[in-house]
């Protein structure tokens, strides 16, 4: 009898593998070979894990794009460069959102003045204030972006603030979590846990919402990669610093984000705000185009990795890419490596030492194969290199939340911005050129001289990622 059960457990759950939509192959064959070698262990694992099953309440409840204003009436004179149709009609078809004309950007220097510059945004706001992080820390930029929240709401204006339940955990219990809610500011918590075993059931866990917007009177909105805290990043201190790139924005794009930040707020509160995406958009002097592009597990499949791969093709001369997760699929492996063969100048810059060992290790598993097909392999030095960055051809820009691992690509809520501007490309190209001064270049001998149990690791690692 003991067998018989054991068999159907094996049986069941290898079927069902199988059956799930949206899994690739080499998922398929490690959950699989997992379940068969611990049946047990694998059997809870893949219940807890296995499957992605976004909340059902997030589709129907969406805002549809159809509630904003037409941004083209906004600019009829706009064209869109051939270098980036292909990005701007992949981002369309991912989230709705048409690329703008008439926005004005730039980049900020560092985290903490990231920081200064959203809590002097917050101290001249007149009307609203929307932040989403996926962290929240109660550190000195964690609490100036508090004590802001709360002078805003002090006078008058209207504070809504996300933060993803378990990214923020201990933030949300936190005194200043309290203070806020007792000054007026709104609070809502992305992908509540709760009861932990009733929210297995409803799906995975580890779901979370990773985006960072920050929405100003309609008027300024901010994008990239850093959570609200100090660069010293207490919870994982001994890889500080975290080095981020963050842009600030005003134009129409800021609406776009707007409405992302309003469907993440209707889903958290069922409190519905559209009205602030639908209000007439001022006339705007002459810009750049941009586009947000905001990704989840409630898009299609491979969304994310097809975002990256049309920008990797679109490069014509040169790739440069900043990321602190490269675990990639097939498709994006080859990608890259198809970049360097055509002959553009494709980078990828990683930081030294990996906050995560697991994620480290497998994506030195992929550097062989990179370095064989000419991609030129940084390793940043000065800290964790948290940004996510994507510049081409010193024209097309790609911004914010998402990484490129199998996480952002099938799991997370994440919000990037996709702009076409030469002056606010150069900036950001130049500031990787700073992360690339500041790194050891890897090259096939390096690679081939780690020892048969470091690369066996790193192997066993990159195999066991589709788990992720």
């Amino acid at each position: 009898m003991w067998l018989i059960i054991h068999f159907i457990i094996i049986t069941g759950l290898s079927i069902r593998v199988l059956l799930r939509p949206r899994r690739d192959p080499a998922s398929r064959v490690a959950w699989i070979l997992f379940i068969m070698a611990l049946p047990y262990v694998g059997a809870l694992t893949y219940l807890m894990l296995g499957e992605v099953r976004p909340n059902k309440g997030r589709v129907p409840q969406k805002l549809s794009e159809s509630t904003l204003p037409d941004f083209f009436t906004q600019a009829p004179n706009e064209l869109i460069p051939d270098i980036s149709a292909s990005g701007f009609s992949i981002g369309q078809s991912i989230s709705g959102f048409k690329p703008v004309g008439g926005n004005t950007g730039y980049l900020l220097d560092n985290s903490n003045a990231t920081i200064d510059a959203i809590v002097a945004d917050i101290d001249a706001a007149q009307e609203h204030v929307h932040l989403l992080f996926y962290i929240w820390l109660a550190d000195n930029n964690g609490r100036k972006v508090v004590d802001g929240l709360i002078r805003a709401a002090r006078r008058g204006v209207i504070c809504r603030v996300i933060v993803d339940d378990l990214g923020s955990r201990n933030f949300i219990r936190s005194e200043h979590w309290s203070a806020m809610k007792d000054a007026g500011v709104q609070l809502a918590r992305a992908q509540p846990i709760g009861n932990l075993m009733f929210r297995i059931l409803k799906g995975r866990v580890d779901i979370r919402n990773h985006r960072k917007i920050v929405v100003i009177d309609n008027r300024i909105t901010y994008c990239g990669s850093q959570n609200c805290a100090d660069p010293e990043f207490a919870i994982k201190a001994k890889y500080a610093p975290w080095v981020d790139a963050v842009i600030r924005l005003e134009g129409p794009v800021v609406r776009q984000n707007q409405h992302l930040f309003l469907t993440d707020w209707l889903i958290c509160t069922n409190e519905d705000c559209r009205d602030l995406a639908q209000r007439p958009i001022p006339p705007t002097e002459q810009g750049f185009l941009a586009q947000v592009i905001g990704t989840g597990p409630e898009n299609h499949y491979s969304a994310t990795p097809e975002l990256f791969a049309t920008l990797i093709f679109s490069a014509r001369k040169e790739l440069v890419i900043t990321t602190p997760y490269y675990v990639p699929d097939d498709f994006m492996q080859a990608a890259l490596c198809s970049s360097a063969r055509r002959g553009v100048a494709t980078s990828l810059v990683l930081p030294a030492r990996n906050d995560s060992w697991f994620v480290g290790a497998a994506s030195r598993s992929n550097y062989s194969e990179l370095l064989e097909a000419g991609v030129r392999i940084h390793e940043y030095t000065g800290g964790l290199l948290h940004a996510k960055t994507l510049t081409i051809d010193g024209e097309m820009t790609l911004i914010g939340s998402a990484n490129m691992d199998r996480r952002s690509f099938e799991l997370n809520f994440e919000n990037n911005i996709l702009l076409h501007d030469q002056g606010l490309t150069q900036a950001i190209r130049c500031r990787q050129a700073e992360y690339i001064a500041q790194s050891n270049p890897v090259n096939q001998a390096d690679v081939d001289a780690w020892s048969m149990p470091y690369r066996l690791r790193n192997n066993v690692l990159a195999i066991l990622s589709p788990l992720l």
